[in-house]
């Protein structure tokens, strides 16, 4: 996008294209090997001009991770707080995990990739309490499936959650939207491993 373009843009498409952008660098070379000139070239603008937006590549960062996260938070929300049973809980929980990679896959990436990075700056403590905040989402739909008898008794929630979460979110790895498989079925293919194993 030349400089003229992105001058003239609506200025909330302006910024959501230079976020887009940023986006990708920080996943693809990480946050701290972007500067701030490497996104203004991208975007074909001088650095001068990203100023006007962002004071820095911390503000975009923190703007890219937080609106990512609120609604992806917002989605668990509703499924916690909805009427289905547990299972259909937990499946929905799932299917909007993988939802999310398929649809933010940059800021997957560079929420898994610079979580503890960031997390050492104060802006970013709330990182830190959105992992909290997902233990707390996985652990609830765990521990109704346990007293709906849905899942097992003997289930340490503790490690499935781990499980879970540490199995999921990985796929930002590999998973290529618009590739062979769509969101849908990794989801589909993870669920039946998950609650009904792979054994015949």
């Amino acid at each position: 996008m030349s400089e003229q373009a992105v001058k003239s843009a609506p200025g909330s498409n302006r910024r959501d294209e230079l976020l887009k952008i940023a986006a990708e660098l920080f996943a693809s070379r990480g946050f701290k090997n972007t500067t701030v000139r490497d996104i203004a070239d991208a975007a074909g603008i001088l650095s001068g001009s990203l100023y006007h937006h962002f004071d820095s590549k911390e503000s975009m960062v923190d703007e890219i991770l937080s609106t990512f996260q609120n609604e992806l938070f917002g989605a668990y929300a509703e499924i916690v707080a909805g009427s289905a049973d547990p299972r259909a809980k937990l499946e929905a929980a799932v299917r909007v995990s993988f939802e999310a990679i398929d649809r933010h896959r940059n800021e997957v990436a560079i929420f898994q990739n610079e979580a503890d990075y960031l997390g050492t700056f104060d802006r970013f403590a709330y990182l830190s309490d959105r992992n909290l905040q997902s233990r707390d989402v996985w652990l609830t739909l765990l521990g109704e499936g346990v007293r709906h008898g849905t899942l097992r008794q003997d289930l340490d929630v503790e490690l499935v959650y781990r499980f879970i979460r540490d199995t999921v979110w990985v796929a930002v790895r590999w998973y290529r939207p618009g590739g062979k498989l769509s969101h849908h079925d990794v989801a589909d293919q993870y669920l039946t491993i998950l609650l009904d194993g792979i054994t015949a």
